[in-house]
């Protein structure tokens, strides 16, 4: 074993015969048992969550983002700081939501009305950092005509398909909120609490950033009044110009179409 570390150690400039300190040895060794043990002690932790779940949650469904989809459990469990009670809390909350929402039954047919009105959508490219991007176009959401059920079914049903794209290693989406000829009719402080609500409860760390885009004044009171409501999550958000998108976010080629102009 000490072997295999001191060649791990050993730079690739330097020659066969350059000793390895002893400590530098000492320190990968533990940082190897440190990752196996980190390694076994999660897979137990989500055995236990999963028997825990089972024998006082057995009513709640199997299979993928069920009781038993240990990929969910364990992403729960990193949120929650590997706290095994507090992470059965938060799941139970969460696949009880999606039964009830009805999550698992959305389709691009049964969004298609409101999808038409392109309030929302999901950007056919990545951002520069591999993340996949849900765009909103505020100026097109109208909370006195359109159905506040349907806008939620809508948002969730772009979540998951913005999951959906997650490329392997990525773990968390950017949110854009395109604020030009944004009114106050348009604006939805029920609706702006959902959209957080849904991230924080059900798909917790999944936003890794929201870009709030050309936000003009008349934006400014909602946010005021929203913020507190968002505790951590506000850290999330970035008040930014087009300019900053182009620059910072995405090459020529990938841009949004809406930002191009």
């Amino acid at each position: 074993m000490a072997a295999r570390l001191s060649l791990t150690l050993r730079h690739p400039f330097l020659p066969a015969s350059y000793p390895i300190p002893a400590r530098a040895t000492q320190f990968r060794r533990c940082a190897v048992e440190n990752c196996v043990s980190d390694s076994y002690d999660s897979r137990k932790l989500v055995l236990e969550v999963k028997e825990k779940l089972e024998r006082e949650y057995s009513s709640l469904p199997l299979g993928r983002n069920g009781r038993d989809d240990e990929k969910m459990i364990l992403w729960f469990l990193k949120d929650r700081k590997f706290s095994v009670d507090d992470a059965v809390a938060k799941l139970t909350k969460a696949i009880n939501w999606r039964q009830e929402f009805g999550v698992d039954e959305l389709s691009e047919d049964s969004v298609k009305g409101m999808a038409e009105t392109g309030k929302a959508f999901v950007h056919e490219f990545l951002d520069v950092n591999g993340r996949p991007v849900l765009i909103v176009v505020a100026a097109k959401h109208l909370p006195a005509v359109h159905d506040p059920l349907e806008d939620e079914k809508l948002c969730v049903f772009y979540v998951e398909k913005a999951l959906s794209k997650l490329p392997t290693g990525k773990e968390d989406i950017l949110g854009i909120i395109d604020l030009r000829g944004f009114s106050t009719e348009n604006a939805d402080l029920r609706f702006l609490t959902f959209l957080f609500d849904v991230f924080y409860f059900y798909y917790p760390k999944r936003l890794g950033q929201v870009l709030f885009v050309e936000a003009p004044s008349v934006f400014r009171p909602l946010w005021q009044l929203t913020k507190p409501l968002l505790k951590s999550y506000a850290s999330l958000a970035r008040f930014c110009s087009i300019d900053t998108i182009r620059k910072e976010y995405f090459t020529e080629d990938t841009l949004p179409a809406i930002f191009k102009d």
